[in-house]
């Protein structure tokens, strides 16, 4: 289970080896061994008891931002950085092999792009929306061969091109995402600091929840979130994350896909600030898709031959990410 708190004045504390939350609603208790994280926004306030006591059962602990963005967290010390996996980390980012790596992790980031596309791609009676997404998936696929026959002896040499097809990929996705969205759902284009519409305001914050879970599963892995590899110029931010996270933003896509064309959540329940045009999430707005966001990844899959929760599945690959860093250093 996965606790969010940011109703304003929420307070977290203990109380009999329970974690408690009170609210204006009143009081709940929760085990915390059924408590896997902690999202705390900038209203709530939280007790040093309860800090401790989600210490003492690993419970990942995150301040986040009204955009779902983890600013701070804290976790058992038992995670930490394990010194041989960072070295391995260090070597093998500054070896020969990480050129293959970066490559195949934009590859499977795109394939994942297409296999959505695929999914939404309209009938073959819909003659323009088919051949709308026909063309992308036929585009996508020409970036991802320039990726895979992409060659140089240092990624630098190459990284800025491997970006630019990166960048014009997934332009193609987003704009052909559009043709199947309801009309209060629409957008122009992708944007980020701020969103400018419903659309890329719920992506934005469904991204920030899956940066903190991301984070949090490579510390457990005993990786540096900080030392990156193809976003190692990322200045005082968590490079590594920004690496990892693109193998399942795809998860993230398809929940606010669906929210959308299902109609799951209204457009009222969003604001637009007068000054710089943001669009914003209300907080049952945030709440709907918390809950759609936590409730996809605890779906069980089958993920690499295995049958597991999404979560679950995003921990263990950041385990073997570690051991492939030992291995190839």
């Amino acid at each position: 289970m996965n606790l969010i708190i940011n109703s304003f004045g929420a307070i977290l504390q203990k109380e009999n080896n329970l974690l408690l939350i009170i609210t204006e609603e009143g009081r709940q208790t929760f085990l915390p061994e059924k408590i896997k994280s902690i999202s705390l926004g900038k209203s709530a306030k939280v007790s040093s008891d309860a800090i401790f006591l989600a210490i003492k059962h690993e419970i990942d602990i995150l301040f986040v931002n009204d955009m779902g963005m983890p600013e701070g967290r804290v976790w058992s010390i038992q995670y930490g950085s394990i010194s041989s996996i960072r070295r391995s980390q260090l070597n093998f980012i500054y070896s020969k092999k990480v050129i293959k790596w970066v490559k195949e992790l934009i590859t499977e980031k795109i394939n994942n792009q297409i296999a959505l596309l695929l999914t939404y791609q309209p009938s073959k009676e819909d003659i323009k929306g088919h051949n709308i997404f026909k063309f992308a998936i036929n585009s996508l696929n020409d970036y991802k061969n320039k990726i895979t026959n992409a060659e140089a002896e240092v990624l630098s040499e190459i990284a800025p091109s491997l970006r630019g097809w990166e960048g014009q990929a997934g332009k193609k996705y987003f704009e052909t995402l559009v043709y199947i969205m309801p009309d209060e759902f629409k957008y122009e284009n992708r944007s980020r600091m701020p969103a400018k519409d419903i659309f890329n305001a719920m992506l934005n914050y469904a991204y920030g929840m899956l940066y903190g879970k991301v984070e949090g599963a490579l510390i457990k892995a005993g990786i540096d979130p900080y030392v990156g590899v193809f976003h190692r110029d990322e200045y005082n931010r968590p490079a590594m994350v920004y690496d990892y996270i693109e193998k399942f933003r795809l998860w993230m896509d398809y929940v606010v896909i669906q929210l959308c064309i299902t109609q799951s959540i209204q457009k009222d329940l969003f604001s637009y600030d007068d000054d710089t045009g943001a669009c914003r999430l209300d907080t049952l707005s945030k709440r709907i898709l918390i809950q759609s966001v936590n409730d996809y990844l605890s779906e069980i899959i089958e993920y690499a031959g295995n049958q597991r929760s999404r979560q679950t599945h995003l921990d263990l690959e950041a385990q073997k990410l570690a051991q492939f860093f030992q291995k190839n250093a």
